[in-house]
């Protein structure tokens, strides 16, 4: 799976600061993810894959939440935000999006889920309050499109990500990848490119 991008909200400022709201108000009461999201994450990070990768894991379980109906998002760019905030919050070791690359709001936010996910242990509601938060969530994002998620809506949004990022960044990145997916991993990910560009070719 391609690492994480930072979720950076809408078009324009105003679209910007009311996505990083909205999705303040829905990842404050986030369900807690699931067991085996965890395991795969605590798995990456044993691996010495790069924090971006372990919070892709929450990423894709959102995702996958959408795409089988238990909720909706506005867009992709909400579900990628929602899943890097409870990576977040989860004690995952990503640092917040760099000054400009986003909103203040978006900024702060991300900031906050880090130090709650330092000191999640301190302070941490009770059972009962976080059944009702989680159900609370529920209910919300269940109003929300299921759109959000489709394959074409991420593709897009992983290469506009993709695309704002600078050329050492994306260099340093490929090369992290390749010194942790061992020459096996790296068989496997060139023939799946290749599958890719094949089938690609034909369309």
């Amino acid at each position: 799976m391609k690492a994480a991008p930072h979720a950076s909200g809408g078009s324009g400022a105003g679209t910007d600061i009311a996505t990083a709201w909205h999705t303040a108000f829905l990842s404050r009461r986030v369900v807690m993810p699931e067991r085996k999201t965890m395991a795969r994450a605590q798995a990456d990070k044993r691996a010495g894959k790069s924090a971006s990768t372990q919070a892709g894991e929450f990423v894709k379980e959102e995702v996958e939440h959408v795409r089988a109906g238990k909720h909706g998002v506005r867009s992709a760019k909400q579900a990628v935000a929602i899943g890097l905030s409870k990576a977040r919050r989860a004690g995952i070791d990503l640092k917040p999006p760099k000054k400009g690359a986003t909103s203040e709001a978006t900024r702060k936010k991300a900031a906050k889920d880090s130090e709650a996910g330092q000191h999640k242990t301190k302070g941490s509601a009770s059972k009962e309050t976080q059944a009702k938060r989680s159900r609370t969530t529920t209910s919300v994002l269940r109003r929300e499109r299921s759109d959000g998620a489709a394959r074409k809506s991420m593709s897009k949004q992983a290469e506009s990500a993709a695309a704002k990022r600078p050329a050492a960044s994306r260099s340093a990145a490929a090369k992290r990848a390749a010194k942790t997916k061992g020459a096996a991993g790296r068989s496997a990910a060139a023939k799946k490119a290749a599958h890719t560009r094949a089938a690609r070719a034909h369309h």
